[in-house]
């Protein structure tokens, strides 16, 4: 394995880009905030798997981050970030700068009309604008032929697919399954914040939506009684603040009320004050 590059500025991640593209090499890209975990490090795997070159990168997006969220506090660790991005293959990390992401006097968004309105859009107003905009710019960059994203973040996905479509960006976007704990946590770099105890509750999240499976599949079809089951469940910690739980249409978002075709099941749990985020697509 050689040594893996770190480029700071647009400029020289596009030439590397070229370069290879040049010498015949599919790019492979797996765009990240950083503090790298195993979900990430899968991600890096699968665009090894299918790809001849593949490129990192780690920036803090301040423009996806809503008033009071955690962007001065979201854990940070890139010199660990740099040995795992190489021990699982990739060939570069971009890691760019703010200003060198967003100079003085920058003015331009990519804001989609729909998708951004449900689940995770509705409590954070404004946040899909903010990775609609930093993704187009990266992939603008990068110029990979293949983009992976996690499907942890299922709204993310759906937005991205979306966008990629409406503005031709000539990218395929792979899709790549919940990479989770061994009991079930879904992987995020927010599960440090947790303590012990808060840890231990964050399970609820997984046990509900696997008991919501189960009610499903016993032939329940009303979302309501779903979602109530799986709010009980939830509501055991005293700790635990529900931000919402869903069950919508993998496709559009939009909330479901009978299920009688595939679903999403979707939910944002505050546990103390660490926001999770975990989904299942259930076909009944």
């Amino acid at each position: 394995m050689g040594q893996i590059k770190i480029f700071n500025s647009i400029g020289e991640m596009t030439q590397q880009s070229l370069d290879w593209k040049k010498n015949g090499f599919s790019v492979g890209f797996v765009p990240t905030m950083g503090f790298l975990h195993k979900g990430h490090l899968t991600l890096i795997e699968k665009a090894v798997e299918k790809c001849g070159k593949v490129a990192v990168s780690i920036f803090v997006n301040p423009t996806q981050f809503g008033q009071g969220e955690d962007f001065e506090k979201y854990p940070k660790n890139f010199e660990r970030d740099i040995e795992l991005a190489s021990s699982a293959g990739a060939d570069c990390v971009f890691f760019p700068s703010k200003d060198e992401m967003y100079p003085q006097n920058y003015q331009t968004y990519v804001e989609l009309e729909n998708l951004p309105a449900f689940l995770c859009g509705k409590s954070r107003p404004g946040h899909f604008r903010g990775v609609a905009t930093i993704v187009s710019k990266l992939f603008n960059i990068v110029m990979p032929d293949f983009a992976f994203f996690g499907e942890k973040d299922f709204q993310q996905l759906a937005v991205i697919r979306q966008m990629v479509k409406d503005l031709n960006f000539n990218i395929k976007i792979q899709g790549v399954p919940i990479v989770r704990e061994d009991d079930g946590l879904a992987m995020s770099s927010r599960n440090t914040y947790l303590s012990k105890e808060e840890r231990k509750s964050a399970l609820l999240l997984y046990k509900s939506i696997i008991k919501a499976e189960e009610m499903i599949k016993n032939g329940e079809r009303k979302s309501l009684k779903v979602i109530e089951m799986m709010k009980n469940i939830i509501n055991e910690c005293d700790f635990a603040k529900i931000d919402y739980i869903n069950i919508s249409n993998p496709k559009t978002l939009e909330d479901v009320e009978l299920i009688e075709n595939e679903v999403v099941l979707a939910m944002a749990v505050f546990i103390g004050k660490t926001r999770l985020i975990d989904n299942k697509v259930i076909i009944p």
